[in-house]
């Protein structure tokens, strides 16, 4: 197993376990299958588990598992305060106190504000006094480091980056999600501040893996390398400097052996031209389904009126390269959920973005295009009940 070092020095393994996806047994985790593969990983190497309070059962799981093995503090456990749900500095507390209770332990290692979408989330919980609250917490040895993870766009991520002294931070990045969320731009400044990146969704939840098309599969069989795809996605990632811990929700003891052999061989800096140039075949591939041939090159940008184009278009992409819901999803997390109002309906067809597109797309009639297919009129009703509810006023410290 390979370690690269968090902001103080301490080692983690470039593979982390991401907790939220053990198998179920009926309606609950089932923890002996958890165990075995927990223990696989630990015994090869892995030191970094992920876990947070919405992923039903899994702190509880992770802490029985963890205690029961005596291992506790011979690894790392990053949790994450659903910030989402916090009204007041009290609640701040109530959820902290539950996730150790749940873990079986005492302090938290990595402790994340979990999904911030945008930076008035982060700036909702400076109202009620989180940064106070981290200081008391970390002053009291109850949490090690404090970051955040993110789905947003670029701009905000370094917004919020730039306004804490963060000790780590988590992101959403693969070949596909190179220029989008945070991107490559976003990891690059975080390692220019020392601050250590985590990644999550390295494979996209499994769809590099078993929803590639057929010829970006026929691509990486046919490759002298003979990786699979899991092992090419990983590697890319590896292959970064920039990348402390890559996650990895790991459900089966071949899928815990492959993943911890791909990271004790993966160094910085091991792929060849000829890797990066079938990793571009394949995204082409991928892409060769897409419905708007853009780059997410950002000339179109600023908008006058405020529309997100880039992020827009590739959501709708994503609809057709991965699924509609995929794609939907995506657009509600990283367009529909930013305080600033980012919607295609905004637009008011000035035509500037067109003049500006080294691709010439027909950017107006490509935006209604794609707001239709992303927001059918459940999503804008939903869209719109969660966004009252994540940008309400909260309760300010006194």
């Amino acid at each position: 197993m390979q370690y690269r070092k968090d902001k103080h020095g301490e080692d983690l393994s470039v593979l982390g376990f991401g907790c939220m996806r053990f198998t179920k047994k009926g309606n609950a985790i089932d923890i002996d299958k958890a165990e075995k593969e927990i223990m696989a990983a630990y015994n090869s190497g892995v030191n970094y588990f992920d876990t947070a309070y919405v992923y039903s059962g899994s702190e509880v799981a992770l802490g029985e598992i963890l205690s029961r093995n005596g291992i506790r503090e011979k690894v790392k456990i990053a949790t994450k305060l659903p910030q989402y749900l916090i009204s007041n500095r009290a609640a701040v507390d109530r959820y902290f106190n539950e996730e150790l209770s749940r873990l079986k332990t005492d302090y938290i290692d990595y402790y994340l504000m979990h999904h911030v979408t945008d930076v008035y989330m982060w700036e909702k919980l400076k109202a009620v006094g989180i940064i106070e609250w981290i200081e008391s917490k970390k002053a009291l040895g109850a949490i090690k480091n404090i970051g955040f993870s993110y789905h947003g766009n670029t701009e905000n991520f370094l917004k919020i980056l730039n306004d804490y002294d963060w000790d780590f931070c988590q992101i959403q990045y693969n070949y596909i999600d190179d220029v989008s969320q945070a991107g490559v731009d976003g990891l690059k400044a975080a390692y220019s501040k020392g601050i250590p990146v985590v990644i999550m969704e390295p494979l996209r939840g499994g769809k590099l893996v078993d929803l590639l098309p057929q010829d970006a599969k026929k691509t990486i069989a046919e490759n002298e390398r003979g990786w699979t795809p899991a092992q090419w996605g990983l590697r890319w990632l590896y292959n970064q400097p920039e990348v402390t811990v890559v996650l990895s929700g790991m459900n089966s003891i071949p899928m815990v052996e492959e993943n911890c052999k791909t990271a004790s061989e993966a160094l910085p800096g091991h792929l060849t031209e000829d890797d990066f140039r079938l990793i571009e075949k394949v995204k082409e591939q991928i892409k060769a389904k897409e419905k708007v041939g853009c780059t997410g090159c950002r000339y179109c940008m600023p908008c006058p009126k405020g529309v997100d184009i880039p992020g827009t278009f590739r959501c709708y992409n994503t609809m057709y390269s991965e699924s509609k819901s995929e794609g939907r999803f995506q657009f509600a997390q990283t367009v529909g959920l930013t305080r600033e109002p980012a919607f295609a309906t905004q637009c008011i067809e000035c035509g500037k973005c067109e003049k500006h597109c080294p691709q010439n797309i027909e950017i107006r009639a490509k935006l209604k295009e794609a707001d239709k297919a992303l927001r059918p009129l459940p999503y804008k009703i939903g869209i719109n009940v969660v966004r009252k509810f994540m940008f309400r006023k909260v309760k300010t410290k006194k």
